[in-house]
């Protein structure tokens, strides 16, 4: 369509359509708290006393987007992409 602009979704960028869905839609409560699902969570492999990285993704000055990572699955993607680097500089 000529002169109409293409609108994207500030957190699905191209490459990854094909690999993400809606889980479950979670309500916060009064307090601020959210349950995530028991499904959610046993395919997840999430139990108690797990640490949950909340990462946000922010589009002009506001967050558009929130993500789970497992603390211990963010560790090791921060290790193995700057293991090489400081191998490098250490060299």
């Amino acid at each position: 369509m000529a002169g109409k602009e293409k609108t994207q979704n500030c957190c699905v960028p191209d490459n990854l359509m094909g690999c993400c869905k809606i889980e479950a839609l979670v309500s916060v409560d009064e307090r601020g708290q959210m349950v995530l699902p028991k499904e959610t969570r046993d395919r997840a492999k999430i139990r108690p006393g797990d640490k949950l990285a909340l990462i946000s993704w922010e589009k002009d000055g506001s967050v558009c987007c929130m993500f789970l990572i497992k603390a211990e699955e963010l560790t090791g993607m921060v290790k193995s992409m700057l293991g090489p680097l400081f191998k490098e500089i250490a060299g």
